[in-house]
């Protein structure tokens, strides 16, 4: 019998794709983000109300991990990021060789924050980030 379990890449790819296809949109883009940033909001609410009624921790885990397989997924298609784990053991996507993002965290974050902490804005950052040098070392530090 074959072993048909998914790589943790393959099984964000597959979430990925699972969201593009369930919000209807093209490809994995600027254009995505911001619809994934339009249904955050939409849903920010329902959420917040869900909590008040007992939303299961694994239900709005669930969600959060797929929507952020999505953001991560435009990550890397967009600005030629790579999945990959953190030094502190979190998945998330490498930038330039100097940033790593998780997008869940940042899919978490406009969930819990609203428009302060939005996904589209901080998408469109990006570049700007990229541009940046890198921070200086300090040489006062032993």
């Amino acid at each position: 019998m074959p072993n048909t379990s998914l790589s943790p890449l393959d099984s964000i790819l597959a979430a990925a794709e699972q969201v593009r296809q369930q919000l209807n949109l093209k490809a994995f883009d600027a254009e995505g983000v911001a619809h994934l940033d339009n249904f955050i909001k939409a849903q920010r609410d329902s959420f917040i109300e869900a909590q008040r009624d007992s939303l299961p921790a694994a239900e709005r885990e669930g969600v959060v991990m797929a929507l952020g397989c999505f953001l991560g997924q435009c990550l890397v298609q967009v600005y030629r990021g790579e999945w990959g784990t953190g030094k502190d053991g979190t998945t998330g996507v490498g930038l330039g060789g100097r940033f790593f993002f998780n997008p869940f965290y940042l899919v978490d974050a406009q969930l819990n924050e609203g428009e302060s902490a939005s996904v589209a804005a901080f998408f469109a950052s990006v570049p700007q980030r990229l541009k940046s040098p890198p921070a200086a070392r300090k040489s006062w530090i032993s």
